[in-house]
């Protein structure tokens, strides 16, 4: 399957819009962003795991990268609550539940093959401090390599912040909204842009949080790629 696999061009996907698809797993459910690939893909997806559901153990041979956005994501290694920022590095393995049910932002198959760093953030208690380059938004950088950086960011009520996207760019709503042009994007809505993209984006009155990655799609790849 391919979905939005051309990164030369935006990709923009309103979650109101795009329907639940039933997975391999009973009880699990997930609205598809992008994908290369079948069952073992390059994918973005939003998954829902209603309560007590799981998917049998596996192994991530090109890392998984995930936001719990509500319940309690569960594996064999921790509880991990909303506003968890996880990264399981390739070569990593667990057996995912939720007793509780829970909504979770994931990508696959993204990281670096070298990479082995385990990283796992509660983004409710990090701090922001304001961006430098960007006036009306303030920042706390979770993750960052020679291929990536990846933010949570406040931008305050009215903020218009210019989104330059040297080596691409996504982002996902947390809360509140904001506008690409004659687009508004409200939570759960995802936005990717591809790389030398300039476009300058507008915080609504109540303002938004998002969580933002750069620089990574000039190294995207597809499962089993060099």
């Amino acid at each position: 399957m391919d979905l939005n696999a051309d990164f030369s061009r935006p990709a923009r996907v309103r979650d109101a819009d795009n329907p639940w698809r039933a997975s391999p797993s009973a009880g699990v459910e997930r609205k598809m962003l992008d994908r290369i690939g079948e069952e073992v893909a390059r994918a973005t997806t939003i998954v829902r795991f209603a309560k007590g559901s799981a998917f049998a153990p596996h192994t991530h041979g090109g890392g998984e990268e995930f936001i719990v956005l509500d319940g309690v994501f569960q594996d064999e290694h921790a509880d991990y609550p909303a506003g968890s920022y996880v990264r399981n590095p390739p070569t990593s393995s667990h057996t995912p539940r939720s007793e509780p049910g829970c909504t979770i932002f994931v990508k696959l198959w993204q990281m670096r093959p070298d990479d082995r760093r385990q990283v796992v953030i509660d983004m409710n208690a990090v701090a922001l401090e304001p961006a430098p380059d960007r006036d009306g938004v303030a920042q706390a950088v979770l993750f960052q390599d020679a291929d990536e950086t990846v933010r949570k960011e406040r931008w305050a009520p009215g903020a218009q912040v210019a989104l330059d996207a040297l080596g691409g760019a996504e982002l996902l709503v947390l809360s509140g909204a904001l506008t690409d042009g004659a687009h508004r994007l409200t939570v759960r809505d995802w936005l990717r842009v591809p790389d030398g993209d300039r476009r300058t984006l507008t915080a609504d009155p109540g303002g938004a949080e998002i969580w933002i990655k750069t620089g990574h799609l000039i190294h995207a790849r597809a499962p089993g790629a060099a």
